[in-house]
């Protein structure tokens, strides 16, 4: 009862609320990037390759602990996280809208251009985002603190993944960007709104102190080989997962769903399983601990892929894209739960910004890279054949617990963060 009871203060607590704004916040702008882009390109007749070429331009997201360095030396007004928060936030409210402005059929290169911008702001958004809900938050809260993050997150996809798209059946494509666009309010509202964190240890005395201790730090608590492996998982974890979502949109489109049809049933159908998922994900791992919810949750992600296979196989049925879709999102809300705490125990209190970013950007390689050539996979392969690969591929991931989270190890509060309670 008593554990219970903890439960319930710490999941209605103010930290928590917080979690839920920087989720939307963060899962805002990339699902326009990954979800609305896509249906756009497509359903003004861009081909499948070039779609699958355009996840190049989330880059940024796999090299932002390049300038996070600079989040953690320099203060701007309104404070080191708030200062930062509203710089990145205010750049995405005016830069959305502008796509909405061009024409895949004469203005593709300019599309691709100004995609990366937005991509560089919200990247730059998160390496901000992440460090402050590392601050905020403590040791004990970060499972349930991050689970609920990745739901606000998965929240965030239902504006541009099916509000927008449903829109888009009645109003221009700049109306439906602008829209959009509009829900980065509430995220400006909550950096208004919330306290700077307290800056115990104060920021690097210089810019070279700022890059260079953060790296030095973390090798030099985990070993070469440990960090090693660390990476490793973090890269391999999620690649499966994320190789097998890349062309979701498409896919869908490809098998005569329409998109008022993906609005409604693919994407919400989608959503409250992955939020149901991150939610046990949450309260499971205070139970279960980082390292045996890694194990279990992962499984049940790398199962799901293969549903993508059997809707392949199926086609177009709207009752078998609902159950698939809810299987598939369950998994996913499970896996990234664990994901983003093991991240985020991993990640030094006093090298948040950059230690946080570069893991993240790490984890964001296969979605950038391996993505890009999703496309390229499908037109030789086909989607059943292409699903299966997403699966095997999944498999290192797995493997790479045996090191990095055994089943019967310790914590990963204890061995990765050395169990620091602020």
């Amino acid at each position: 009862m008593e554990n219970n009871s903890n439960i319930k203060q710490v999941l209605f607590s103010k930290h928590m609320l917080i979690c839920l704004f920087t989720g939307f916040s963060s899962g805002l702008p990339l699902y326009i990037l990954i979800s609305l882009l896509p249906a756009w390109l497509r359903s003004e007749g861009v081909d499948l390759k070039v779609i699958g070429l355009f996840a190049l331009i989330q880059l940024p997201f796999t090299w932002k602990f390049l300038w996070a360095p600079l989040f953690d030396r320099y203060i701007p007004p309104l404070g080191r996280r708030r200062g930062w928060l509203f710089i990145w936030q205010t750049a995405l409210l005016a830069s959305i809208p502008a796509l909405g402005a061009l024409h895949p059929g004469s203005d593709l290169w300019t599309i691709a251009y100004l995609a990366c911008v937005v991509a560089f702001f919200s990247a730059s958004q998160d390496v901000v985002l992440d460090a402050y809900r590392r601050e905020l938050l403590l040791d004990a809260e970060l499972g349930l603190g991050n689970a609920i993050h990745v739901n606000a997150y998965k929240i965030a996809s239902l504006i541009p993944g099916s509000l927008s798209l449903i829109l888009a059946d009645h109003l221009p494509w700049n109306s439906v960007f602008f829209i959009t666009a509009l829900f980065m309010l509430p995220g400006i509202a909550m950096t208004l709104l919330v306290n700077e964190p307290a800056l115990n240890n104060g920021a690097p005395k210089t810019l070279k102190a700022a890059v260079v201790e953060p790296f030095q730090e973390f090798i030099g608590r985990n070993g070469l080989k440990s960090a090693g492996l660390v990476l490793a998982f973090i890269f391999f974890y999620k690649l499966g997962d994320s190789m097998a979502t890349a062309l979701a949109t498409p896919f869908y489109l490809d098998m005569g769903f329409s998109k008022t049809e993906i609005g409604l049933i693919a994407k919400n159908a989608g959503l409250w399983p992955s939020v149901i998922g991150g939610l046990l994900g949450g309260v499971w791992m205070i139970k279960l601990g980082i390292n045996r919810a890694l194990w279990l949750f992962g499984l049940v992600q790398m199962l799901a892929i293969l549903g993508f296979a059997w809707l392949a196989l199926v086609g177009h049925s709207l009752l078998w894209l609902a159950i698939v879709i809810s299987i598939e999102a369950l998994g996913v809300g499970l896996g990234t739960a664990a994901f983003v705490a093991f991240i985020a125990h991993t990640t030094h209190p006093l090298y948040t910004a950059t230690q946080f970013a570069l893991f993240t950007s790490l984890a964001a390689v296969p979605r950038t890279f391996a993505n890009a050539a999703t496309g390229y996979l499908v037109e030789g392969v086909g989607w059943v054949t292409f699903f299966l690969c997403c699966f095997v591929i999944a498999i290192p991931g797995m493997l790479l617990l045996l090191k990095v989270a055994p089943w019967n190890g310790r914590q990963q509060s204890e061995v990765q963060a050395g169990g620091r309670n602020r």
